[in-house]
């Protein structure tokens, strides 16, 4: 799972409202916005930590000398060492991590079901918001398929088109 800032207040709001809705947490009404917070707050910090990898990749690769191309390899030889979750683990990672915000949070009153059952339901409110990176990639390709395939502008055009893809859906 791929997570854009743009669909944090929308992911953390419909967890806390399966939750409560179905009887397995607690919240106050005066409480909601806050709670909503803390799992705002938490996936803030996966995105801040996901940067300082980027990052660190980066100053890595220039370091050794590593081509750009295998950026993808060096970041999870990077996010091994930190381990920092990346692609399919990042959505059971937020969901461990919501389970254990909701037993500390003052904003929730009480946790009625097994974290197990918690972990799931949140997993599962997470899927509607997973987002089908390589649809984005071939729209993207479509609205760029006049530039030759070789061309030196094809990069520059490939993510102007990818990121009026991700606009057009609402990801940024």
């Amino acid at each position: 799972m791929k997570l854009y800032r743009a669909r944090i207040p929308a992911i953390a709001t419909a967890v806390l409202e399966r939750l409560s809705n179905e009887g397995d947490i607690e919240l106050a009404a005066e409480n909601r916005a806050e709670a909503a917070q803390d799992l705002i707050a938490v996936m803030e910090m996966y995105l801040k930590r996901d940067q300082d990898l980027r990052e660190a990749v980066r100053e890595d690769m220039e370091r050794r000398a590593i081509p750009y191309d295998q950026f993808g390899k060096a970041r999870s030889e990077v996010a091994d060492r930190w381990g920092h979750p990346v692609g399919d683990d990042v959505d059971r990672f937020l969901a461990r991590q919501f389970v254990e915000t909701f037993m500390i949070s003052r904003f929730v009153d009480e946790v009625y079901s097994d974290d197990s059952v918690i972990y799931k339901k949140i997993l599962d409110s997470m899927k509607a918001f997973d987002v089908d990176e390589r649809a984005l990639r071939a729209e993207a390709e479509e609205r760029i398929k006049n530039i030759p395939e070789h061309s030196v502008d094809r990069p520059d055009a490939r993510q102007r088109a990818l990121k009026e893809v991700r606009k057009r859906h609402g990801l940024i």
